[in-house]
């Protein structure tokens, strides 16, 4: 973008991301506009409400330089409620932008999006053009966000910048996550460059920290601007001395998405 966008609507604002970019993405210069269907602490401008709630998303939206879109359900749960919360909430997300005119959106995926991915053999990093496999329904929620974020940057000219994002936490807390972390630092790196770096329609990154022992490419993350500075290997002594390593047959290990592509029904 040619300039830095100043007014940007956060859904999801009091969720687990919301609460960290609520306070780290003002020191950046953003103005934000809180969305959720709870209550944001210590912010009585929040927009409390469901993104079903058509009135609502067309006031949040109006004004608006760019949407950090993180509102829907975080993990796997049953379709219907998935089909609600996140395929057709992250639709009407997107059209209400688009009538509003919003330019981009910066929309949270997951690494769940490809679950069904082997690990290399070789310990190489993935790289984002790997083909979607879903490991859960949450999973699936999400490639569908990747498509219409697609959909709507060839139909409507929206940018969207898609975060396939690993394990956020303040630090890891598993041997897997040596691998997946996201830092809270790093976490606002990530959506600065992309509500900043240079999108030509729709484009997928992964959102990991500097880890040593990374298991995603971030050369489309890098080409925005991001910067990782924390890695996980801080922490890698500790997590190994107390859980020991990971077998490399262990779900936890082999798959992209972990202990997901276990999960029956």
């Amino acid at each position: 973008m040619a300039n830095q966008p100043n007014q940007v609507l956060l859904t999801g604002a009091a969720g687990r991301i919301g609460t960290c970019l609520r306070e780290l993405l003002p020191a950046y210069g953003y103005r934000l506009r809180c969305f959720d269907r709870l209550p944001v602490p210590g912010d009585p401008d929040a927009i409390t409400a469901d993104l079903r709630d058509a009135a609502a998303l067309a006031a949040a939206t109006e004004g608006v330089d760019a949407v950090v879109h993180l509102a829907g359900i975080p993990g796997e749960a049953p379709f219907a409620d998935i089909l609600t919360a996140n395929i057709e909430g992250t639709y009407r997300l997107y059209d209400a932008a688009r009538a509003a005119g919003v330019r981009r959106i910066v929309n949270a995926g997951s690494n769940h999006a490809v679950g069904f991915t082997e690990r290399p053999a070789d310990g190489g990093t993935v790289p984002v053009d790997t083909p979607q496999r879903p490991d859960t329904y949450y999973g699936l929620s999400k490639c569908f966000g990747e498509n219409l974020a697609s959909l709507y940057a060839d139909r409507h000219g929206i940018e969207t910048v898609s975060l396939r994002i690993g394990s956020f936490a303040p630090e890891p807390r598993s041997v897997r996550m040596l691998g997946t972390w996201l830092s809270p630092g790093d976490c606002a790196r990530l959506m600065h460059a992309a509500l900043t770096g240079p999108v030509a329609g729709h484009t997928v990154v992964y959102g990991i920290s500097a880890n040593t022992r990374a298991w995603w490419d971030l050369a489309s993350a890098r080409a925005l601007g991001y910067r990782p500075l924390d890695d996980a290997e801080v922490f890698a002594a500790g997590l190994i001395a107390k859980l020991g390593e990971l077998p490399a047959d262990d779900p936890e290990f082999r798959y992209l998405g972990g202990r997901f592509t276990q999960t029956g029904g």
